[in-house]
């Protein structure tokens, strides 16, 4: 396996996510907003729990509206131990 085919791959216990960024304004910085369905244990009702990550981007190319991949790292900074790891679907907005 060479380089490049590595860099592409992501590490194989890496943890994955899938959500919408909901604010672009900090720099090299985004903050994805994960949602998930679980089922509430007293009532049995489905309920969605979310939860806010930030994640690093090294150039500002995502905006707000947009589904994104994002992959744990390393601690980056106090809040950010996250990376964007691809682009799944552009925000629709103007």
């Amino acid at each position: 396996m060479n380089t490049q085919q590595a860099a592409a791959q992501p590490a194989k216990n890496t943890r994955t996510l899938v959500g919408r960024v909901v604010s672009d304004r900090m720099q090299k910085t985004v903050t994805v907003l994960i949602e998930r369905r679980v089922r509430d244990v007293a009532m049995g009702k489905t309920v969605t729990r979310s939860r806010k990550y930030h994640a690093h981007v090294a150039s500002g190319e995502y905006k707000v509206g947009d589904l994104v991949e994002i992959a744990e790292c390393r601690p980056i900074s106090k809040t950010k131990s996250w990376t964007v790891t691809r682009l799944l679907e552009k925000s629709k907005e103007i």
